[in-house]
C-alpha cells in the first residue's frame, strides 16, 4: 500500500496588529501634542498678545484709565476719534465719556504743534496724538487738536512726543460761525518722552 500525500497548502498567517498611535496617544494625549508643538503656540500666543494687549486695552478702557495719584490717563487718539461737525457741531455730539474729563486733572502723551510761532518757548500750542500720523482718513478734524497753554509762563516747544499733565476742559468754541476748539488744557507740566 502506497501511501498518498497531499501537498500541504499553508495557512494564511494571522495579520499583524499594528499600532500606529504615538507614545504620547498611547498614554492617552492627543498624538499631535508634543513639546514643539506647544513651544509653537506659546510663542505665537505670546506675540499675538503682545500686539493685541493695547489694542484691546483701549477697547475696554475707552482710552481713560484712572492712576492712583488723582490724574487719568486719556489716549488722545481715542478722544478724538468721532464724527464732529466743524460749523454746527455742539458740546451734545461730543462723546458723553470724553464730556466727564471736563475739570479732571489728566496726563496725555503727543506731540506739540504751533502754527503760528517759530519760537523756542510758548504759552500757546496745540497738542495732537501724532502729527504724521493724524488724520489718514482725511483732513484733520478740530477735536485732533488740544488747547493747551501754561498759565505758568512759556514752556520749551519740543519736537517728537511729550508728556503733558494739565486740567482738561471740554468747551466748544466758535469764531465767525466756525468751531476753532472742542478740547482746552491747562498745562502744568510738560516734559519730552
Amino acid at each position: 500500500m502506497s501511501q498518498i500525500t497531499t501537498p500541504h497548502t499553508p495557512q494564511p498567517a494571522a495579520p499583524a496588529v499594528i499600532d500606529y498611535k504615538t507614545p504620547s496617544a498611547r498614554r492617552g494625549r492627543p498624538g499631535w501634542l508634543n513639546p514643539r508643538v506647544l513651544l509653537f503656540v506659546l510663542i505665537i500666543g505670546g506675540a499675538l498678545a503682545f500686539v493685541l494687549y493695547p489694542l484691546a486695552e483701549q477697547l475696554l478702557t475707552g482710552g481713560i484709565r484712572q492712576r492712583s495719584d488723582g490724574y487719568m490717563d486719556v489716549d488722545l487718539k481715542t478722544i478724538s476719534t468721532f464724527a464732529f461737525d466743524d460749523k454746527d457741531g455742539k458740546l451734545e455730539d461730543v462723546p458723553a465719556r470724553f464730556r466727564e474729563l471736563d475739570g479732571k486733572k489728566v496726563i496725555l502723551h503727543g506731540e506739540m504743534w504751533s502754527s503760528g510761532s517759530a519760537a523756542p518757548e510758548l504759552e500757546k500750542f496745540d497738542l495732537v496724538y501724532s502729527i504724521a500720523k493724524c488724520c489718514f482718513s482725511g483732513p484733520p478734524q478740530i477735536q485732533h487738536f488740544i488747547k493747551a497753554s501754561s498759565a505758568k509762563g512759556p514752556v520749551p516747544f519740543f519736537q517728537g512726543p511729550v508728556k503733558v499733565k494739565g486740567t482738561f476742559k471740554v468747551d466748544v468754541r466758535r469764531e465767525k460761525g466756525v468751531v476753532t476748539a472742542v478740547y482746552h488744557l491747562a498745562v502744568e507740566e510738560l516734559e519730552p518722552v
